[in-house]
């Protein structure tokens, strides 16, 4: 009889902590492993520019760049960029291979690269940009050079 009783005493308490565990873990924020936060801190209360994410599926490469932070109040712009295939290396420069185009046709080429190294069939990180002012009504992010085709992602501002 004190046997059952402990039996059923534990898989109560196995329940109860499974349960616990599912809620915990469920409503913890699950960070971004290459950008570490997914959105910027908006310390002068002006509203905050939320882009969506734009896939590019040409020649068996899939790029996915999603725009973390093009707000007037930044100094810099950034857009999360994100490769896979399985066929070629993903070798290119982005900084040489990446430019970012406003609406009136002006040419931006990026600060930095922060991410991946080149190579592989998977690569990710972010692409740096210096922040365009005043914000233009769109922009334009082209990447050329991955299997001799130019990707193009447009987003409109306002």
């Amino acid at each position: 009889m004190k046997s059952k009783k402990l039996t059923i005493i534990l898989i109560i308490l196995f329940i109860i902590t499974g349960i616990l565990m599912f809620v915990v873990f469920d409503n913890k924020k699950i960070n971004h492993p290459v950008l570490k936060n997914d959105s910027f801190v908006n310390t002068n209360n002006s509203p905050k520019i939320t882009l969506e994410s734009k896939t590019d599926e040409q020649l068996a490469v899939t790029v996915t760049i999603t725009p973390v932070d093009v707000s007037s109040q930044s100094k810099e712009w950034r857009f999360e960029i994100v490769m896979n295939n399985h066929e070629i290396e993903l070798d290119q420069d982005l900084i040489k291979n990446t430019v970012l185009v406003d609406n009136q046709g002006k040419v931006y080429t990026p600060l930095r690269w922060e991410g991946a190294e080149a190579g592989g069939h998977h690569r990710e990180g972010v692409l740096v940009f210096e922040a365009i002012n005043p914000n233009p009504k769109s922009i334009e992010l082209k990447i050329s050079g991955i299997k001799e085709t130019v990707r193009s992602f447009i987003w409109q501002l306002n």
